[in-house]
């Protein structure tokens, strides 16, 4: 069906040691991941990155509320399974989430078609649903059932997850993006929100793929944490 895979290295074999974590943006002063700069996560939520110690200091009193907020959810959620099996399912969640971060944009940006229908972000998200696996490494602990096209209204309650969303959804249009992509994984009652901010129009590249889910599961299932996502341009086509 399409001429090219929709990465680079899909049909290379997995590496025996992932510790590439994708494309990530400092949620301070917007900076792009590279080798040279290797992002930190907020040690209370697990979720929000900074480019530097100066930059998470900087965010901190902004950021306060929903990392504390987040941070005593998972406590209660995670004192609720001490006696599962797996107690550290919610942190380990979020350590899948932060390093699919690269794989999972990409299929919530062609699962809502947001390069045909911009629009798509305000109402809709991509919700999906994992299963546990036993695995030494954290972001191989984790396989997918089943994908969905939900309302993100419906499915995120939390008013302060809700305001996170909307405050990266302003800062992103100020800057000329579309909104804020959301992404919910969810583990029986579990769940992590993954927000993506969005570029404008201009500046999408990503190939419209259909195949978006298959990609998916060939990654994750796989362990790849170094996805590569195709883009065609004037000049040509390139991955990442």
């Amino acid at each position: 069906m399409y001429s090219q895979p929709a990465a680079a290295n899909y049909y290379s074999p997995p590496a025996q040691q992932q510790k590439q974590r994708g494309y990530r943006i400092c949620d301070q002063c917007g900076a792009v991941e590279t080798p040279a700069t290797r992002f930190r996560l907020c040690g209370g939520c697990m979720i929000t990155q900074y480019c530097s110690q100066e930059c998470q200091k900087i965010h901190w009193l902004g950021h306060k509320p929903i990392c504390q907020h987040t941070r005593a959810e998972k406590e209660k959620v995670s004192a609720s399974y001490a006696l599962s099996p797996d107690e550290n399912i919610v942190k380990n969640l979020r350590k899948f989430t932060s390093a699919h971060t690269a794989i999972l944009g990409w299929a919530g940006f062609q699962a809502l078609q947001l390069k045909r229908v911009p629009s798509n972000i305000r109402q809709s998200a991509l919700l999906i649903q994992l299963t546990p696996r036993n695995h030494p490494q954290s972001h191989c602990r984790f396989s997918i059932t089943s994908t969905h096209i939900v309302n993100p209204r419906k499915h995120i309650r939390d008013p302060l997850v809700l305001n996170d969303i909307r405050e990266r959804e302003e800062r992103c249009r100020r800057n000329g993006g579309i909104g804020t992509l959301v992404i919910i994984l969810q583990c029986n009652d579990i769940s992590q929100v993954m927000p993506v901010e969005v570029d404008p129009p201009s500046k999408i590249t990503w190939d419209t793929r259909e195949d978006w889910l298959e990609v998916l599961h060939h990654f994750v299932d796989s362990g790849r944490t170094d996805f590569k996502p195709i883009s065609t341009t004037q000049r040509g086509v390139y991955y990442g």
